[in-house]
Parts: structure tokens; sequence; C-alpha cells
């Protein structure tokens, strides 16, 4: 009776320390496990040397199941977080694809306005001084022509060499120049109402002195164009269209920015440069399209029936 009551006593040991193991967090049991199978070995050993006979009756079973299943975790919760994961991902990757997109067409239109422009350039590109030649009358005459296939780096227009005559003198000081607060505003007006009163070589004076002394001025913009009219109202196209090219490049932003690259197509015309006068027009109609149809609408129309384009 001593005996069975001493195996019971084991076997109700073991099984306590079994239960207290299976009862302890997930994460204690993997080091709880090394210490049960110690015990439950010590025990065994013990049995044995109270038992040698080794009689089943006294003797708790080998536990030879498999190992107590750990709790088992929601995949409900896990399972979601990925798909969320996953349906991100996706998006931006569709998202990486449209900016690429997006990146490679706006790239494309860049190159394309670029070679425009150097197209520009170079057809307004100076034209090199020519070297020194004898004064004589036919050398002289041939040095002052202006060049048909290059424009001039702008300078302004020197005075005639005859004298003006005493009624345009007259004429000239008839017209008031403005007296404000705004001095650089006064110096534009002023030409503006030389240029539009006919008198193009003052007109081109004034407006270049306002241009080179008021560079940053808001009238700047009005001022380079009304400068490339002057000379191209005066029958200078040559010496217009850098003034046109140069006030498209300074800000294609600026209110006279469009007016410029049309009237550049009108100088190019009027220089019978029908391949840069397209390139303009095409320009022109791409980059400004509510004054092809609008403002500058029968302007631009009327350049178009002029030249043929490829």
């Amino acid at each position: 009776m001593t005996s069975t009551r001493i195996a019971r006593g084991f076997g109700l040991g073991a099984i306590a320390v079994a239960l207290v193991a299976t009862s302890m967090p997930a994460a204690a049991q993997d080091d709880s496990q090394t210490r049960i199978r110690k015990l439950e070995a010590e025990v065994r050993a013990l049995q044995r040397k109270v038992f040698p006979g080794g009689d089943g009756r006294y003797f708790e079973p080998e536990i030879s199941g498999q190992p107590a299943a750990r709790p088992s975790v929601s995949t409900t919760t896990s399972t979601t977080a990925v798909t969320d994961i996953l349906a991100r991902l996706d998006a931006l990757e569709s998202q990486l694809q449209r900016l690429t997109a997006q990146y490679e067409v706006g790239g494309n239109a860049m190159r394309l306005l670029e070679e425009r422009i150097e197209a520009l350039e170079a057809a307004n590109a100076p034209a090199p001084s020519p070297a020194p030649a004898a004064t004589t009358p036919s050398s002289t005459a041939s040095t002052t022509r202006p060049a048909a296939t290059s424009t001039p780096t702008p300078t302004p227009t020197p005075t005639p060499a005859a004298q003006p005559s005493a009624e345009r003198v007259a004429a000239v000081q008839a017209i008031a120049k403005p007296q404000t607060d705004d001095a650089a505003d006064d110096e534009y007006s002023y030409g503006f109402r030389l240029w539009d009163a006919g008198f193009f070589p003052e007109a081109q004076q004034q407006l270049t002195l306002f241009v080179e002394r008021y560079p940053s001025h808001w009238r700047a913009t009005y001022g380079r164009n009304l400068l490339g009219r002057a000379y191209l109202d005066d029958g200078k196209p040559n010496d217009a269209a850098p003034w046109f090219l140069r006030n498209y490049q300074a800000d294609k932003n600026a209110p006279r920015a469009g007016d410029s690259l049309l009237y550049l197509a009108e100088a190019m015309i009027a220089l019978d440069d029908t391949k840069r006068a397209c390139i303009a027009l095409a320009e022109f109609g791409e980059t400004y399209p509510a004054l092809a149809a609008g403002r500058l609408q029968s302007q631009y129309e009327r350049n178009l029936g002029r030249v043929t384009c490829s």
C-alpha cells in the first residue's frame, strides 16, 4: 500500500508538473519544456529505484503524443494586413507607371521645344563683322547692305546723315513727353507716342534708351516688342528680328512675348526666310493657342497665308 501511494504521489507530481507547464505562456514554454523533461526523467529514475521490477501498475505512461499545441493565432488580422499592403503596392506601382509616362511625354515635348528655340536662335545669330575695306563708293555700299540670311545683334540704328527738315523737327517737338512719378513709364510712353505718330527713327532711339535703362521694369516686354515693330515698320526687318526674339526668350509668359514671336515670323517672311518663318508660326500656334484663336487670330492667319509650310 505504501508503495502504491508513493507511486501515485510521484505520478501526480509528474502530472502536476505537466499541467503547470501547459499553463505557462507560449513565450516561456521552450525553456519550461527542457526543465519538465528533466524532472520527468528524474521521477522515472526514482520510480525504478523504488520499484526495481518495473511493474506497469506503478508507472505513468511515457509521453508519446504530439506536444501540446500552442494557442492558435487568428489569421484574419494578418491576412487583412497583408491584403492591404499588396493593394497599396499595386496602387503605388500603377501611380509610378503613370508618372513615368507623363515624364517621358513632358521630356519629349521639352526636347522638341528646345530644338525649335535652337533653330530660331540659329536663324537670328549675329553676322560676323566684315573686314575693313577701302572707302570707295562701291565697297561702302556693299558693307552697309543688310545680310539676307542672318540677323545682327540688336543695335540702335544710327541717325540719318541728312538733317531732318524744320517741319519734322517741329512735329517731333510737338509730341509731349509725359511727366509722372514713374520716370521709366514716361520714357516708354514717349517712345510709343513717337511710333504712333510715324516717327520711326526717333521712336527707335527713344525705345532703345528705355529698354537699356530699365530692363527690369514691367513695361520692358512692351518696350522690346515695340522697338522691334518700330524697325519693322521702318522697313528694317533685319534689325527688328533680334528684338522680337530677345523679348520672346526673356519671358515666354510676359504680356507681349506671344506678339513678338508672331512678329518674328513676319520679319522672317520679309527676309524671304520661309523655313524660319514656318518654325516661328508653328511655335506660336502651339505655345499661344489662346492668342492664335483670339486677339491675334487675324494676324496669325494672314501670316500663315503668306507662306507655304511643309
